[in-house]
């Protein structure tokens, strides 16, 4: 469901780049993609240190 956002953003953020919209429109959409994106790794990082604390043992 990130992804899809995450998607759905950078296609908005490159529309408003290629029609040279105003610096601050681009602005807030650029800081939303990055939050989004940075949901995604927390999210992916919560999967990977379970994987690992599983097959250490440790849950």
């Amino acid at each position: 469901m990130i992804t899809e956002k995450i998607m759905k953003l950078r296609e908005k953020l490159d529309e408003l780049i290629n029609s040279n919209a105003d610096y601050d429109a681009i602005y807030h959409v650029s800081t939303e993609l990055d939050k989004l994106i940075l949901d995604y790794y927390k999210e992916q990082n919560e999967v990977v240190f379970k994987k690992l604390a599983q097959k250490e043992g440790k849950v």
